[in-house]
């Protein structure tokens, strides 16, 4: 099931997404704005995991070697 969602933007920012829509050839609205949330999840997801690998290779990480030690 989905929600809709209604959203307020300065006009030149409008016009902005309307062309991003129409150069990256997105068939709606919505696609658009579901693929930029997408986008920012995986941006965060990589920043994580990349802080995580730095912390680990400062031996501020330690490893699992079952489930058990999550808890």
């Amino acid at each position: 099931m989905r929600t809709t969602l209604n959203i307020s933007m300065p006009p030149l920012q409008k016009k902005n997404v309307d062309r991003m829509i129409k150069d990256y050839n997105y068939a709606s609205t919505s696609e658009f704005f579901r693929d930029a949330v997408r986008a920012l999840e995986e941006d965060k997801l990589i920043k994580d995991i990349m802080k995580s690998e730095k912390e680990f290779a400062a031996g501020k990480g330690r490893r699992l070697r079952s489930l058990k030690d999550l808890m």
